[in-house]
């Protein structure tokens, strides 16, 4: 049995509230990393109190007719957000920029590989298009301008063998771009594995991921 630290959340329990566990001090942003299953969108969840906060949805919606797993992931996630929480529906790949620039208060957003993909859906995954890059520069400019208290959460996906079709190879190549952009400007950055936070990036004076 593994047993996590006591000031780590369950990444895999629904969101339970602060209670109990430490949140950064001051106005911090942290990029939460992790591979599929690895429980960091639980774990991002966890560092926002039961309290106002802003949760901005990147999935774009679906027919769950014609696709009723992802319909069922949504749903998922939509269960597990405390009431308090307000939630904003990017569904052109413009609204994460804007509330993480205007929303003074919490914001998770959740998560950026969807947003990527929504991004390359739009411009039809043409190589170095202009949108993708200019979205992509908007979002960083944003994140290191706000003062707010900020989780993004992001799949890593570099890891992995080389993906076998462009259109693959294009979405790991645009997501690393965004990661390693974000983790600059970030104050702290988190590695899920197999449910377990591992800090890459820690803000001094911070013990919010500390071992």
């Amino acid at each position: 049995m593994v047993r996590l630290h006591p000031r780590h959340p369950d990444p895999q329990a629904p969101h339970a509230g602060a209670a109990g566990l430490p949140r950064h001090p001051g106005q911090l942003s942290t990029l939460v990393l992790g591979g599929t299953r690895s429980g960091k969108s639980a774990y991002a969840e966890h560092l926002l109190p039961d309290a106002p906060a802003v949760y901005v949805a990147t999935a774009r919606p679906v027919d769950p007719h014609a696709d009723p797993e992802w319909a069922d992931r949504i749903a998922v996630h939509r269960r597990r957000r405390p009431a308090v929480w307000e939630t904003v529906e990017d569904t052109d790949g413009f609204a994460t920029a804007g509330v993480v620039r205007s929303r003074p208060g919490p914001v998770l957003v959740d998560d950026l590989a969807t947003w990527v993909t929504g991004l390359l859906d739009d411009a039809g995954w043409e190589r170095d298009a202009a949108s993708v890059e200019a979205a992509r520069t908007e979002l960083v400019a944003a994140v290191g301008a706000r003062t707010g208290p900020l989780v993004l959460v992001s799949a890593e996906v570099g890891l992995g063998v080389v993906p076998s079709t462009s259109a693959g190879r294009r979405f790991r190549d645009e997501l690393g771009l965004l990661n390693a952009d974000l983790a600059a400007v970030c104050d702290e950055v988190v590695l899920l594995v197999a449910g377990l936070p591992l800090p890459l990036k820690v803000a001094s004076g911070s013990d919010s991921v500390a071992p």
